[in-house]
């Protein structure tokens, strides 16, 4: 027991290194100004798809409710772990004090779990106004909209304090080297030189609560979608359907292949340059497609966004 405290204290004290990306030094200032430019685009998307929605009324539908928190979350998200691939590509390896580190898990744990869950709800929100279109004022009135947001949001900040607080309990000797350009979960597990048995475990089912349980919510919406599009007699009515859900589809499938692979795999297996390029899929590139893909090729938000330029 002693020991064991001894380890914990000494793994408090230390830093972990971060290696960042790999990529050459005469390539670096160029990776620097392309993920900058990429940081800032996708705030000022999100910025304006929150701003569009919230001063419009044409845009106070529950579909575009879920959309603004999305946004809102994509902004969170890249705020977590840009600026710490940002600061990698001018200085690495990076020296990231253990507080700091527990601190950016946490916070990167709650909102990809909040993620998931929010691209359930909204598979919901399809699934009501394709299969139940009669029902869907009852079915998505603003009380339910904001349970399902606050459960979203309240349900990744409860899986990330048990897994973080999990992983924290565990003692890291040294070298504390991350091959990976922000703090996650696998990487740590590979430092730890405690058992870390009951921590996969917890690991593991909060995964198949969140990442599969969001999954099997949204395929079956999804395949109830496609059961009801199929019985739709005139085609002009399948097209507007299948377009309402098209968006999301692709967000979804990207966003979940890339997780499920990354998170799937034994966490012994070390992290190696595949593991961090594909984690920039889903912390940089997803966040910059997902604004374009739902909101800025919308025929109504298209609309407002007109509407809004010519009253400048």
């Amino acid at each position: 027991m002693e020991r064991s405290l001894e380890l914990a204290n000494i793994s408090r004290n230390q830093d972990f290194i971060l290696l960042g990306l790999s990529v050459g030094q005469g390539v670096r200032d160029g990776a620097f100004a392309i993920f900058l430019i990429l940081y800032l685009l996708i705030l000022l998307e999100n910025t304006l798809i929150v701003y569009l929605i919230c001063s419009h009324s044409e845009l106070h539908k529950p579909m575009y409710f879920f959309l603004g928190n999305l946004s809102c979350l994509e902004m969170c998200y890249v705020s977590v772990t840009l600026p710490s691939l940002l600061m990698g590509l001018r200085s690495s390896p990076r020296h990231v004090p253990f507080t700091a580190c527990i601190i950016q898990l946490f916070l990167f744990i709650s909102l990809i779990g909040t993620k998931c869950t929010l691209l359930a709800s909204m598979a919901y929100d399809r699934y009501v106004a394709i299969c139940h279109p009669l029902h869907y004022p009852l079915l998505m009135r603003p009380q339910i909209c904001l349970g399902l947001a606050l459960s979203s949001w309240l349900g990744g900040l409860l899986v990330s304090v048990v897994k973080t607080t999990c992983i924290a309990s565990l003692s890291y000797c040294g070298p504390n080297i991350l091959n990976h350009f922000f703090c996650d979960v696998s990487p740590l597990f590979n430092l730890s030189c405690t058992h870390v048995a009951l921590t996969e475990l917890v690991d593991f089912i909060s995964a198949v609560m969140i990442f599969c349980g969001t999954l099997l919510v949204s395929l079956a919406s999804y395949s109830a979608i496609g059961g009801a599009v199929l019985r739709m007699p005139p085609a002009a009515a399948r097209c507007k359907a299948l377009s309402t859900c098209t968006s999301h589809l692709v967000v979804m499938g990207i966003f979940y292949s890339v997780v499920l692979f990354m998170y799937s795999r034994p966490s012994h297996i070390q992290s190696t340059d595949l593991n961090k390029e594909l984690s920039v899929i889903y912390t940089v590139v997803t966040p910059m497609c997902s604004p374009i893909i739902y909101c800025l090729r919308n025929k109504e938000v298209h609309t407002v966004l007109r509407k809004t330029l010519h009253q400048r």
